[in-house]
C-alpha cells in the first residue's frame, strides 16, 4: 500500500545559459564521430526545416512577457502556413496552491480504449502513426508488473481473467526524465506537471530513455494532420502541434486543467474509471480517494514518486 502527502515541491529548471549547440559539442566530443552522426540522424530533417528565429529563441523560461508574444505569434502563424488551421497558443501557467493527480479504478477500467482515442485527437497527434501518450495494457490477474501485461490485445473486453492498466506520464515528483535532459528542456512545474519546451528540445532522446513508464514519444517525421481535424485551443507547453525531431509526453491536458477543465481522456471513459484533481484540496474527491483507498504506484522501488495512482474497489 501506498500512502501520499499534500506537497507544493517545486522544481523549476536552472538555465544557466547552456546552449543546445554546447550540448551537441559535448555529445560529439563523448561520442565520437561514427556514433554521434548515428546518434543525431533522426534529428537532421528538424535542424533543415527550423527558421532562424526558431533556432535563436531563448529557453521559455528566460523569455520576457513580449518574446513569449513574439514566439506564440510565430508559430500560430506557422501552423496556419504549414496545416492550413487557424489556431490560438496560450501560454497557460500553474494556478496557486494548486498540485494535480490523477488516479484510476481498476475495478471499473474495462480497456476500451477511449481514452487513448481522445488523446489522440486532443493532442493533435500524428494521424499517420495513430500516436497517443495512453497506453492501455491488458494485464493478467494479481499482478501489478507491467512486463507481463500486453499492449495489443484484440477481441471484446473486458476479458473475464484479466484487468485493464492504463498507463500515461505519472508527473513523478522525482522524474528521471528531466535529470537526464542534458540542456534543461524538460522541467517539473510548481502544479506538479512535467512540461517540455519544445523549442529548445534537441532530440537527443535521454528522456524517453529514462522514463521507466515508456511514457514520452519521439516524433520521427514531421505529424501529418488535416486542417479540419487540429484541436486549435492550443497552449505552448501543451497541445500545439510539435514539431519532427523533438521529445513529446502527457501534460495532463495543462491547455484544459490550467483553465478549470478536466483532462480529455477522463471525459471520454465511458466507466468512470478517471478521477482527476488538486491534492491540495481537502474537499476533492482526488482527496478522498487517497485518503480511504488502497492505493498502488507503478514501480514503486525506482523511487520516482509518481503522482498517478492506481486502486481496486
Amino acid at each position: 500500500m501506498t500512502t501520499t502527502e499534500p506537497s507544493t515541491k517545486r522544481s523549476l529548471p536552472i538555465v544557466e545559459n547552456f546552449g543546445r549547440r554546447a550540448a551537441v559539442k559535448g555529445a560529439f566530443a563523448t561520442l565520437g564521430a561514427g556514433a554521434f552522426v548515428a546518434a543525431i540522424s533522426p534529428l537532421r530533417q528538424a535542424a533543415k526545416n527550423s527558421s532562424a528565429a526558431e533556432f535563436m529563441q531563448q529557453h521559455y523560461t528566460e523569455l520576457s512577457a513580449d518574446q513569449k508574444a513574439d514566439v506564440i505569434a510565430r508559430l500560430e502563424a506557422e501552423t496556419k502556413e504549414q496545416y492550413g488551421a487557424d489556431v490560438t497558443i496560450a501560454d497557460d501557467r500553474p494556478i496557486p496552491g494548486t498540485k494535480f493527480v490523477y488516479a484510476i479504478n481498476l475495478s471499473v477500467c474495462n480497456g476500451n480504449g477511449k481514452c487513448v482515442e481522445a488523446c489522440h485527437k486532443e493532442n493533435n497527434h500524428d494521424r499517420d502513426t495513430n500516436q497517443s501518450y495512453i497506453r492501455v495494457i491488458e494485464m493478467p490477474k494479481g499482478t501489478m508488473d507491467m512486463e507481463q501485461g500486453s499492449t495489443t490485445y484484440s477481441g471484446a473486453v473486458p476479458k473475464d481473467d484479466k484487468f485493464y492498466l492504463p498507463v500515461q506520464c505519472q508527473q513523478c515528483d522525482e522524474p528521471p526524465c528531466v535529470d537526464v535532459c542534458p540542456v534543461k528542456a524538460t522541467w517539473k512545474e510548481e502544479d506538479g506537471i512535467v512540461v517540455v519546451d519544445y523549442n529548445w528540445c534537441i532530440g537527443c532522446r535521454y528522456c524517453e530513455a529514462a522514463c521507466p513508464y515508456h511514457a514520452r514519444r519521439f516524433n520521427w517525421k514531421k505529424p501529418e494532420v488535416p486542417a479540419e481535424e487540429i484541436n486549435p485551443n492550443q497552449s505552448y507547453l501543451s497541445n500545439r502541434v510539435r514539431p519532427v525531431g523533438v521529445v513529446e509526453k502527457c501534460t495532463y491536458c495543462l491547455h484544459r486543467t490550467r483553465r478549470g477543465k478536466l483532462p480529455a481522456c477522463l471525459e471520454a471513459c465511458p466507466t468512470g474509471a478517471r478521477v482527476f484533481g488538486n491534492i491540495l484540496d481537502k474537499d476533492s474527491n482526488i482527496r478522498w480517494i487517497l485518503e480511504n483507498k488502497r492505493v498502488y504506484i507503478l514501480k514503486e522501488e525506482l523511487g520516482t514518486k509518481p503522482a498517478f495512482f492506481y486502486y481496486f474497489d
